[in-house]
This record gives structure tokens, C-alpha cells and sequence, in this order.
């Protein structure tokens, strides 16, 4: 019971536990962000969607002077 008790005096915090975060070190934690996927070099069809819409608007206003 004295668990019980020292809950109902005190009450119950939910503060988060553990180490902090380790920090960013650079590297990439997203398939989106890789080179092969950006490229659609990895092969699957929507990436390689992607891939062609991204050209299409970098070179929309290279032709312009």
C-alpha cells in the first residue's frame, strides 16, 4: 500500500523518460531524400513520375532570358 498512498499524496507524472535525442549527424532517415529515389533511379514507376515532373520544373524557367 505504500506505493498506492505515495501515488494518492504525490499523484502521477507522465514526463517522458530515457536519454535525450540523439542529434542530427546528417544523415538521411527518408527514402525521399536519397539521390536513387529523387533520380527514380530505384526503378518504381511513381518515383519515376516524380522524377520527371521535378526536371519539368527546374528547367521551366532556364529557357527564358
Amino acid at each position: 500500500m505504500d506505493d498506492f498512498e505515495n501515488i494518492l499524496i504525490n499523484g502521477i507524472s507522465f514526463r517522458r523518460g530515457g536519454s535525450k535525442p540523439a542529434p542530427n549527424d546528417g544523415k538521411v532517415k527518408t527514402k525521399a531524400k536519397k539521390k536513387a529515389y529523387i533520380t527514380g533511379a530505384h526503378g518504381s514507376g511513381s518515383a519515376l513520375q516524380k522524377a520527371k515532373y521535378r526536371t519539368q520544373r527546374a528547367n521551366r524557367h532556364k529557357n527564358k532570358g
